[in-house]
């Protein structure tokens, strides 16, 4: 950049805000636009698609810039923050009618990935999160805030693969580092894996309001991190934070969990294939009807519960809304009348509500009366605490109901906002307004009808106001002293009367005045609902409850869910369970249902059968199966018997994690460690086909190892599916496993998958069976074959028998050794045979070269 000293004022005003905003583009209001200059219009203008023009085009380093008109900026805003962009906003702080020299400006609002408070960054059923980090060498601090809504959360985590869980759970965008001491490794993993933008606050300077909102936190680390994304906050939106709610301190083990690669595994949020929230569980259950309860449902979706007396308290509200068909009908007609009542509260505090917010704030609250009546007339104890926080709110709806106009525009700064009738003065503005026109035709009338005048005027220009005018001619006849000369023309003379004058008053007053009027009786309104920010809230918070447990009954419903016993040993007993997602893509009538039965002496299910079978689904289906009931919904099964789990381990599906340069077989591996480092006996470890990235007789051995190793160590209730049939021996030497498979026949050469569990190891495997499913061509499946039957009789491809008694390792390195041989010429076996004769650390570096040489020339004759 040029220095400072050759810019005009303008360009060293420019700088030396651009230069507290480095990390942000810099949207500088120039009249009618936004301007950005230097690299910020270089990059801008390439990123928006926007012309890119210059400063002082014929200086000899004229200044890139380029610009975005102030009434559609937010639109571009929009599309620079989504791309993980920040963009603050400067703006004229003065008058410029009323200002000599430099117009002052300031930036008004920083906006960034995890500020953003409306547009297409916000979807009305996720929550945006903006998260801050601490750490003091022994454990972090994580706490996050959603800025439309006011929630406020921390809590302590261990290490760094907590910190990663979290964070993807949370699925922020924006990490506030709080300190340097935060290591560059777990930086590097947050940037690579969640594509998070990182912002720093070191400073912190506690005042009362953030002292309050941290009043509730225990530990130090916590009120730390708390108050310096608070701090954040206030120094990036500069605007009030009323409806920022207590920080809420929780702790990770008092909820079910999921490490990242389970929650992925299991697609609770996102399908693995399309990245999209269709045929997940969360496309299965979200039959909520407002913005806010799509919002709770992932949050119970994130963490289910693991209080036995929380999960039946919910599944006692479930089952009274099964059993009221017709008031859950009702419930569902009056909460989609409900707008987010939770992000309007967080537009109120942040002063960007507008007439048509407070009328669908308004509208949402007229719901409330019916929904209490609803919930009271099923409630036998069930809704008791929901039902005390449904406050009506009747105050407010009077208030908004005979302040705002039913045809309110968006704008609040250009009238028509408040309604006839709420304040007299208003009435006679606008009275005058309306009138005035009527009001001069008359005087206009009597006045010419007083001095018998046919063609006098009553006029209006902007500068004299309003006038009565009389032509020349017409002087004579106008008697002495009853107007007051104001203009004289060429032809005519203009007067005013004190009557003109009053009503001239009262309509340019009604004209100019009733506006701002409007806008001040308005702020009024707003800050009296402002007051009850914290009452909105609880209401919110009782309303997304009632709502996602209706949606919890209506699945329920719709797909004969059954309410699961939760056992406090260890039994699991699940009969003709189902997977939720797959049933409802396939239909009840194709589905076909599988029991889950592990009893208090089982800890392992090892299951075999060909691929393509339902393995994969079955594992699935409990977890999934876990996770609903612990959410408190009603499971897919003829009848459920579950304990409850403190943590769900999951390896499912072999896929490469190449952002962070990991092969299949790294992720299945981490993913195993993950789970034998942090399981206990109440964790559930679901693990698919481990070994596959890797030789079969590696495979082999670590697949047994780790079942060995949960059976001896970690005794959690595991399900672990093979393609090592070799394994089912297990069986005999674990007194915990039992082995079960997936049934398969064969009709006329064709394989049939039954898709239904039964005891007992699988007889064979049916790889080529499956490949011919797949369509491979029928030479390439003839010969598969005759390998396949060679191979089971013990013989190599080239028919050179292995005997029988041979152990494991030596077959497979004779059949390596055969393999190598029968590949070579016998020149080049010759020269191998040499090769292998020789011993090198006898030899000079010289004669090795010259051996290799010989050996070289050998083979090429």
């Amino acid at each position: 950049m040029p220095q400072k000293t050759k810019n005009t004022p303008m360009m060293e005003q420019y700088l030396s805000i651009k230069d507290q905003y480095r990390d942000a583009f810099l949207f500088y209001r120039l009249g009618d636009f936004y301007e950005l200059f230097y690299d910020d219009a270089l990059k801008v203008a390439q990123l928006l698609e926007l012309t890119l023009t210059s400063r002082n085009k014929n200086a000899e380093d004229p200044i890139p810039m380029c610009g975005v008109p102030y009434h559609a900026a937010s639109n571009y805003i929009d599309i620079l923050v989504e791309q993980g962009y920040k963009v603050a906003i400067c703006e004229q702080v003065e008058d410029p009618k009323t200002t000599k020299g430099m117009v002052k400006r300031e930036v008004i609002q920083l906006v960034t990935p995890g500020t953003l408070m409306e547009g297409k960054g916000v979807s009305a059923k996720d929550n945006n999160f903006l998260t801050a980090l601490a750490f003091n060498k022994t454990q972090y601090g994580l706490s996050y805030v959603d800025l439309t809504t006011g929630e406020l959360c921390s809590t302590l985590l261990q290490d760094e693969e907590s910190v990663l869980n979290e964070a993807s759970s949370l699925q922020t965008k924006e990490i506030v580092l709080t300190s340097n001491e935060i290591p560059e490794s777990l930086k590097e993993t947050l940037k690579t894996r969640l594509g998070v933008v990182f912002s720093s606050q070191e400073e912190y300077e506690p005042n009362a309001e953030f002292q309050f909102l941290t009043s509730g936190l225990v530990s130090d680390l916590e009120k730390e991190v708390t108050g310096k994304l608070l701090q954040y906050l206030s120094l990036t939106q500069k605007r009030s934070l009323d409806h920022i709610q207590k920080a809420q301190s929780y702790e990770v083990d008092h909820y079910l969990k999921m490490d990242h690669y389970s929650k992925v595994n299991l697609e609770l949020k996102e399908s693995i294939r399309t990245g999209k929230k269709h045929g997940t569980l969360l496309w299965l259950l979200d039959e909520t009807k407002t913005a806010m309860g799509g919002r709770l449902l992932k949050q119970w979706l994130d963490r289910p519960l693991i209080q036995q007396s929380e999960i039946i308290k919910r599944q006692d509200q479930v089952a009274s809304l099964l059993q009221a068909f017709f008031e859950r009908e009702d419930l569902k007609e009056a909460l989609t009348k409900v707008y987010d009542l939770e992000r309007l509260a967080g537009r109120v505090a942040f002063g960007n509500v507008n007439g048509r917010d407070l009328l669908q704030l308004k509208s949402s609250l007229e719901q409330i009366p019916a929904i209490r009546t609803i919930l009271q007339g099923i409630d036998q104890g069930e809704w008791t605490e929901t039902l005390e926080g449904m406050e009506p709110m009747t105050d407010l709806v009077e208030l908004i109901g005979q302040s705002i106009s039913e045809e309110a525009p968006l704008s609040i700064t250009e009238g028509n906002v408040i309604k006839d009738g709420f304040n007299e003065q208003l009435d006679k503005y606008r009275e005058a307004m309306r009138n005035g026109k009527q009001w001069i035709a008359e005087l206009e009338a009597k006045e010419r009808k007083k001095t018998g005048i046919k063609n006098l005027k009553v006029g209006y220009n902007r500068v004299f106001g309003y006038y009565i005018e009389i032509t020349k001619a017409n002087l004579a006849n106008l008697e002495e002293g009853i107007y007051e000369r104001k203009q004289t023309l060429t032809n005519a003379e203009r007067f005013i009367t004190p009557e003109l004058k009053e009503l001239e008053k009262l309509i340019l007053e009604a004209e100019e005045q009733s506006v701002d009027l409007e806008y001040e009786l308005f702020l009024n309104v707003r800050k009296e609902v402002k007051k009850a920010i914290d009452r909105l809230q609880r209401l919110a918070k009782m309303i997304s409850k009632a709502d996602v447990l209706q949606g919890f009954a209506v699945v329920s419903e719709r797909y004969q869910y059954v309410r699961p016993q939760l056992s406090d040993g260890k039994e699991l007993n699940i009969v003709e369970g189902r997977h939720p997602v797959v049933e409802k893509v396939l239909g009840a009538q194709e589905y076909i249902p599988n029991s889950i039965q592990m009893d208090k002496e089982t800890l392992i299910l090892l299951i075999t059968g060909p691929n393509m079978s339902g393995k994969s689904t079955y594992m699935r289906q409990l977890a999934l199966t876990v996770i609903l009931a612990q959410m408190g919904c009603f499971v897919p099964a003829e009848s459920a018997v579950m304990p409850i789990f403190d943590r769900i381990f999951t390896r499912i599906g072999a896929s490469d994690d190449l952002i962070a340069g990991q092969s299949t077989f790294m992720v299945e591996m981490m993913e195993a460690n993950q789970a034998l480092l942090h399981a206990t006996p109440n964790s559930l470890v679901l693990f698919d086909e481990l070994g596959r990235g890797t030789a079969t007789y590696d495979g082999m051995a670590l697949a047994q190892a780790i079942i060995e190793y949960i059976h001896q160590h970690v005794g959690a209730k595991t399900l672990f599916s093979t393609h090592y049939h070799e394994l089912t021996v297990l069986q005999d030497e674990l007194s915990q496993l039992k082995n079960i498979h997936v049934g398969a026949v064969e009709k006329d050469g064709d394989l049939v998958f039954l898709h239904k569990m039964m005891e007992g190891p699988a007889d064979k495997s049916y790889g080529v069976h499956v490949a011919k499913i797949a369509g491979l061509p029928e030479e390439l499946l003839k010969r598969a074959d005759t390998i396949l039957q060679a191979l089971e009789k013990g013989k190599t491809l080239q028919n050179q028998g292995i005997p029988k008694e041979t152990s494991v390792a030596e077959s497979s390195e004779q059949d390596q050794q055969l393999s190598l041989f029968n590949d070579f010429t016998e020149e080049e076996s010759d020269v191998l045979a040499q090769l292998k004769a020789i011993n090198v650390l006898d030899m000079t570096p010289l004669d090795a070269l010259n051996k290799l040489y010989e050996l070289k020339q050998s083979v090429q004759e």
